[in-house]
């Protein structure tokens, strides 16, 4: 159904998507080369870099471990990472017994200061359905298998609370410094749908 003047929603959002970027980059308002290292900065580098550190942290210092379980919020804005889609968010860890996996299931809120911009799988219908239903599942299609004595907890992150995991730090690093780890923490693992692999 089509709006007056609104967009035809029959066509789907990623080919409008697609035909706006065309015509602004005709226009010479984009350049694609600079959106593209802009999207691959907070998809890949800034935004799971900053997630890793809070991590990082976490695991070499159990006052801050501390501090962020019990105010996720507080205790990453120490490490200076903060503002919109960080207002509120909670931290859970992951222990042998238990697994923490994040979704949203309305949309595909997500917290941006620590993880930067969701990946794709993690605002496709499909993962947003089904890991609900099927945790243990769609964990292992993703190349996650967790035995069965393990509890899995699905998160559902909503406009008011946004969910962090904090993963199980890997045998084989407890002789490596805050700084070492940080390169270890991948943000599927901050979402729960990886482990952090051993250095």
């Amino acid at each position: 159904m089509t709006t007056p003047g609104g967009p035809d929603e029959t066509v789907p959002v990623a080919l409008r998507t697609e035909a706006l970027e065309q015509l602004l980059t005709e226009r010479g308002l984009i350049d694609p080369e600079v959106m593209n290292a802009i999207i691959t900065t907070y998809e890949t580098n800034v935004g799971p870099l900053n997630g890793a550190r809070v991590v990082a942290r976490a695991w070499s210092d159990p006052g801050y471990r501390r501090r962020l379980l019990a105010d996720g919020t507080a205790a990453i804005a120490e490490l200076g990472f903060s503002g919109p889609q960080g207002e509120h968010i909670v931290v859970v860890e992951n222990t042998p017994s238990t697994h923490n996996v994040v979704v949203c299931t309305l949309c595909s809120c997500y917290p941006w200061p620590v993880l930067g911009l969701p990946p794709s799988w993690y605002k496709d219908p499909a993962y947003r359905a089904r890991v609900v239903r099927e945790p243990r599942a769609v964990l292992s299609e993703m190349g996650l298998d967790l035995d069965d004595d393990v509890e899995i907890t699905v998160r559902d992150s909503t406009s008011e609370v946004r969910w962090l995991v904090l993963p199980e730090r890997p045998a084989g690093s407890e002789h490596l410094t805050e700084a070492e780890l940080v390169p270890l923490v991948t943000r599927d693992a901050m979402v729960g749908v990886a482990r952090v692999a051993a250095p």
